[in-house]
């Protein structure tokens, strides 16, 4: 018969393995949402995905789309915008993704915070349904390029900038020198073609004629009432009712959980890797601004 030493040594070893057990299951739950959530296992839960400010970078949006699609209790998302939109091609990635996750079956429902516009609006036309604000601040659909020109700045301090360039149109955007005639036609050609490939996506995203919306699409902005009324949006209320709504389609009978990915704790190193990626993004921003760059952003 064992003694009583070697019977409290077990019940240590088999409460430390529990212990930690526990503390492991709740380090994986934690890293999913926010404080409240409950097991995983425990009912069909809403995912968050949050699009805060500028859109330039498409990836981290994507990779939340895509997990919340291979989890096997989240059935729906809400996508909370608050963008002015951004650079073309990072909208139209995301938008692409969106309709890539509700192909397999994941239900996504937008909601629009103080401002939903241009790109930030055009990523929600490829959601299941839109919901905003009365006073949101949406539309302005359209493209935008924009460059500086500083030549006559140049020529007051005595500056010039040598081109040493193979064709033409290579250093189109060069703020040492007007725009040609010949560049602004092809600049124009660009935006065109982009502004008709946002038309065309609203249009297919809310099954809506081509031409309304193109009445629609010359960059004016409108109120979320407004928007209401022209088709743009399917729903006034606000974040919890787009919980609410997302639930029902995705079925769901009982108070809705919501979950989103859980910021971890800064160390000081983490603090100073993020500000030396900011300075870094500032600095490549700025660099890419002497040229020509193509958005979808309100301005």
């Amino acid at each position: 018969m064992a003694d009583k030493r070697d019977i409290v040594v077990g019940v240590i070893i088999i409460g430390s393995i529990v212990v930690f057990g526990l503390l492991v299951v709740f380090a994986i739950i934690g890293s999913l949402g926010e404080g409240d959530i409950e097991f995983t296992g425990l009912g069909d839960k809403i995912g968050i995905v949050e699009v805060q400010g500028a859109i330039y970078n498409s990836r981290d949006i994507v990779r939340q789309l895509n997990k919340y699609e291979k989890s096997d209790n989240i059935p729906a998302v809400v996508l909370d915008i608050n963008s002015p939109g951004g650079a073309v091609v990072p909208s139209l990635e995301i938008y692409e993704e969106i309709l890539k996750v509700r192909e397999k079956g994941l239900i996504v429902v937008a909601n629009f915070g103080s401002v939903a516009a241009s790109g930030g609006y055009l990523i929600a036309c490829a959601c299941d349904t839109i919901v905003s604000s009365p006073g949101t601040i949406t539309g302005s659909i359209g493209t935008i390029l924009s460059y500086p020109v500083a030549d006559e700045l140049l020529d007051k301090i005595g500056l010039r900038y040598e081109i040493i360039k193979s064709g033409e149109y290579k250093d189109v955007g060069n703020f040492a020198r007007e725009t040609t005639e010949r560049e602004r036609r092809m600049l124009q050609n660009l935006i065109d073609d982009s502004h008709e490939k946002f038309i065309e996506l609203i249009a297919d995203g809310r099954g809506m004629d081509v031409e309304t919306v193109r009445d629609a699409a010359h960059g004016q902005i409108f109120s979320g009432e407004r928007a209401k009324i022209l088709g743009l949006v399917d729903v006034l209320g606000d974040y919890y009712d787009a919980v609410e709504i997302a639930a029902d389609m995705a079925g769901i009978e009982e108070d809705p959980t919501t979950v989103k990915e859980r910021k971890h704790t800064r160390s000081f190193w983490d603090t100073i890797a993020e500000t030396s990626a900011a300075i870094q993004a500032i600095l490549e921003n700025q660099q890419a601004r002497t040229g020509p760059q193509l958005e979808y952003i309100l301005r």
